[in-house]
C-alpha cells in the first residue's frame, strides 16, 4: 500500500570545497544555522554530529538545506550537471516579484551571473548557479 510523506524534509548538497560554498550560500541568503559541528566540540559531540560529515545544515522555513563536502578521493574539478542522473536544480520560494529584484542586487553586488527574472506564467522565477554549478533558482508565486 502507498504512503504519503508529509512533506520535504531537507536537501543535502554534496560540494567540492566547503569552505567556499558556505561562504556563498551565507553570502547570498544568509540562512539561519540549524546544525554544524562546533570547532570546540568534544569527541562525544563530534561522534553524535557526525552525519553532517564537517558540513551544515541551514534553516530554510520549515525545512533543512544541507551542505556536505564530497569525500575525500573525490576530483576537485568535479561540477554539477542537471543532465546526469540525480538532482536538476534546487528551487527556493520567496515572498514576491520585489524579493527577486531584490536578489538580483544581492547577486550582481556580489558578481554572481544569473539569468533575468523570467515570467513563467503562475509565477517568476531567478536561475543562478553556486561554485560548484549546482542550478539554483529562486521562485515567486503570482498572487
Amino acid at each position: 500500500m502507498p504512503f504519503t510523506p508529509l512533506g520535504l524534509s531537507h536537501v543535502r548538497l554534496t560540494v567540492t570545497d566547503i569552505h567556499r560554498s558556505r561562504a556563498f550560500y551565507d553570502a547570498v541568503f544568509g540562512l539561519p544555522i540549524y546544525a554544524e559541528v562546533p570547532a570546540d566540540a568534544d569527541a562525544a559531540t563530534r561522534e553524535k554530529l557526525s552525519f553532517l560529515f564537517g558540513g551544515v545544515l541551514y534553516q530554510v522555513g520549515d525545512n533543512l538545506l544541507g551542505l556536505r563536502p564530497a569525500p575525500a578521493g573525490s576530483p576537485a574539478n568535479d561540477r554539477f550537471s542537471e543532465n546526469r542522473v540525480g538532482l536538476d536544480h534546487l528551487s527556493l520560494n520567496v515572498a514576491d516579484r520585489a524579493a527577486l529584484d531584490d536578489a538580483v542586487v544581492t547577486l550582481d553586488g556580489r558578481g554572481i551571473p544569473h539569468e533575468p527574472i523570467k515570467d513563467i506564467g503562475t509565477a517568476w522565477i531567478l536561475e543562478f548557479r553556486d561554485p560548484d554549478n549546482i542550478a539554483l533558482e529562486l521562485f515567486a508565486m503570482k498572487k
